[in-house]
């Protein structure tokens, strides 16, 4: 159970960090498009089930750099800092302990595959963005992986209500594969920009490539779009 006092401040400076971003979330591809390329019947967000060149399946692949660091929860700690007015660094008890949220949502790879209805538990990104309070001028976050993986996210997107870091999957702890003991999850755009095993939020006054960024991916990855590589 969240310390009341502490879950006040949280809703407090969540309701303030809406206010802030909610105009600029409005008009983000992944729920304003008026055209957006797919089939199927619409998403929760409007947008078609399956997005252009992606093929439905069953399965959840194992992608990665091939390092699957060994991260046990009473070791494991996030950072969350940069341009921020309080930055954090959060043990596992501490992490649980932030207010925890029940999703279903859909996985799109950029390799071309989908799955959908996965079930998840965690903590939104935005809570952990209102327990630090951004500055003003920050503008993107930069995630970092245990697997030394990095990827970037406008602030825009990172601060949507489905965009969590997730520890349970299916009532199961996250495994060790799909980056337990915690990873993020960005159901808006193409999985790459979700870390596994991820350790720091880095919240920063301008955009800085990741990993597959730096190696010609796209900043925006709307997979609506087809929004694959820059």
């Amino acid at each position: 159970m969240e310390e009341p006092e502490k879950l006040d401040r949280i809703v407090d400076a969540r309701m303030k960090l809406k206010a802030r971003f909610e105009e600029k979330i409005k008009h983000t591809p992944s729920v304003s498009d008026n055209n957006p390329q797919g089939s199927g019947p619409p998403n929760r967000h409007g947008m078609p089930t399956t997005p252009v060149g992606q093929i439905l399946t069953t399965k959840w692949p194992i992608l990665d750099l091939g390092h699957h660091p060994t991260v046990t929860a009473d070791r494991w700690r996030l950072a969350v800092d940069g341009a921020v007015e309080h930055p954090v660094r959060l043990t596992w008890d501490e992490f649980m302990k932030l207010p925890q949220t029940n999703d279903v949502s859909d996985f799109h790879c950029v390799t071309t595959w989908s799955k959908l209805d996965m079930q998840w538990k965690g903590v939104r990104l935005m809570d952990l963005a209102a327990l630090v309070h951004p500055k003003e001028n920050a503008t993107h976050v930069l995630c970092y992986g245990y697997d030394t993986y990095t990827t970037n996210l406008s602030l825009e997107e990172a601060l949507k209500p489905d965009v969590l870091l997730v520890h349970t999957f299916e009532g199961k702890p996250l495994q060790k594969e799909h980056g337990g003991p915690v990873r993020m999850i960005t159901p808006q755009l193409y999985a790459w920009k979700g870390a596994k095993w991820i350790k720091r939020i880095e919240f920063l006054t301008a955009n800085k490539p990741g990993f597959w960024e730096e190696r010609g991916y796209s900043n925006t990855a709307y997979p609506w779009r087809n929004d694959r590589y820059s």
